[in-house]
């Protein structure tokens, strides 16, 4: 994607010869006057600005201050007619990145441009990544030692540097998000930017200018122009989770980019080219939505070119006690506890326990569990109901995890659901994040079968 630039010089001949100049390499606009210069950059991501030292009856140094007040990234270079040591020394204690004199060698300009963007593009990689280690990013959902996962971790090790798309199933909790930041992160888009879309939270019309971006004014509440996270992503990785709660509005949209490889904010005319991995992820069966009409079988066929099944985490048991262990040091800082382990008996508990909200239902149980224990280890009588009378039930994958055998799964899901809700005392949110559903999944359930709380 080209790098934006605005010049701002209050002669309407230089602003034109260096528009001819720039703008087969360069977005290119002018301004003979700083009103008009901030009127532009309300409305256009500029990147860089060349500002003239003296623009009519203004001082370039307070319309350099000016500018990175409004926005500390834009890099400055400033131009004159009139360069002396200490307007050069003033104008680089301001910000300015690089000084200039007129009458401007153009092969100078261009070269100071050219440094300017790889110091632009360095910053903004640096900015990513000490914002990617705040957020103390690690890998909980892959620890593992079971064969079912090893088998995930050979496919991600082929795939993580190649660019095709790659489409990531499994139910909720299984680590989908971990398993797409393992593939950017790993490969060879590892420094470019990985952004997120859940795109079941987003309503579908907040969606596309989400994804797209837009100018001022595209819309009613528009009052300055957004990048999407399409460009955002430019160069490195969008992860676009739960597509299967994707519109299929959207989904035409998002189907015309993947083809054309580029993409137009909202309420402008000028296209903008893309170099994105894409990853998608989804608990449903697309194959079924497909069928049914309510997924595009175009746009399936183009997400679907590698295919990574996550596996619940009841069919990777050999995990849950690393797992278990791992987050109680995890939990412990956060928490300001103590606790050192799991006693034998809270150990088999979790090991008969079939985790219908896989690993993120784990991670809540443990703390949950953290928060009540009295002592150094976590027992049995410190995990939920639910989980402390699992112990002594035969493997998940040989009876039933509630009830008797007979019981109707509708049946079952109520008890499961209702156990739940007494568990975290009728908070809905903790429920349904442990169940692996959305609130609104809940308030339903809730209504089907009757468990006001």
């Amino acid at each position: 994607m080209k790098g934006s630039v605005l010049i701002i010089d209050d002669e309407p001949s230089i602003c034109t010869s260096l528009e001819f100049v720039l703008e087969d390499d360069y977005n290119v606009w002018s301004a003979t006057n700083s009103a008009e210069g901030f009127q532009l950059l309300e409305h256009h991501p500029i990147d860089l600005c060349l500002v003239d030292l003296k623009i009519g009856q203004e001082n370039g140094l307070d319309v350099l201050q000016q500018i990175k007040d409004f926005n500390s990234n834009i890099v400055i270079v400033m131009i004159t007619a009139y360069g002396t040591i200490s307007s050069s020394v003033e104008a680089l204690q301001k910000g300015a990145y690089s000084y200039l004199t007129k009458p401007l060698n153009m092969d100078e300009l261009r070269s100071v441009i050219e440094q300017a963007f790889q110091y632009v593009k360095l910053n903004r990689q640096v900015d990513y990544l000490t914002n990617e280690l705040e957020k103390k990013y690690n890998r909980d959902g892959f620890l593992a030692r079971s064969e079912p996962m090893n088998k995930v971790f050979k496919l991600i090790d082929k795939v993580k540097q190649v660019n095709t798309n790659v489409l990531i199933t499994g139910e909720s909790g299984t680590g989908k998000e971990l398993a797409a930041r393992s593939l950017h992160f790993s490969g060879t888009r590892q420094r470019e930017h990985f952004e997120v879309v859940n795109c079941a939270a987003i309503p579908e019309h907040l969606l596309e200018s989400e994804l797209f971006g837009y100018e001022k004014g595209a819309f009613t509440g528009a009052t300055q122009a957004k990048e999407g996270k399409f460009e955002q992503a430019n160069g490195g990785t969008i992860f676009l989770d739960e597509i299967g709660d994707m519109s299929l509005n959207i989904q035409v949209k998002l189907l015309r980019v993947l083809q054309g490889k580029e993409i137009t904010r909202l309420g402008s005319n000028q296209t903008m080219n893309l170099d994105v991995r894409l990853i998608a992820a989804t608990n449903k069966d697309l194959k079924t939505e497909v069928e049914a009409g309510r997924f595009r079988e175009d746009l399936y066929f183009r997400l679907n070119v590698i295919q990574i099944h996550l596996p619940p985490l009841r069919e990777r048991m050999d995990d849950v006690l690393l797992l278990a262990h791992h987050f109680i040091q995890a939990l412990n800082e956060e928490l300001n506890t103590s606790i050192q382990g799991l006693s034998s008996e809270a150990e088999a508990c979790l090991q008969s326990y079939s985790f219908p909200g896989n690993i993120r239902e784990l991670r809540n149980i443990i703390e949950s569990s953290m928060v009540i224990a009295d002592g150094a280890c976590i027992e049995k009588d410190d995990l939920p109901e639910t989980v402390a009378g699992a112990r002594g039930s035969a493997p998940p994958e040989q009876t039933l995890s509630y009830g008797e055998v007979g019981q109707t799964l509708k049946e079952i899901e109520k008890e499961h659901i209702k156990l739940t809700l007494t568990h975290f005392k009728g908070h809905r949110k903790k429920t349904a994040e442990t169940l692996g559903i959305s609130e609104r999944s809940l308030r339903d359930k809730i209504k089907l079968y009757d468990l006001s709380t």
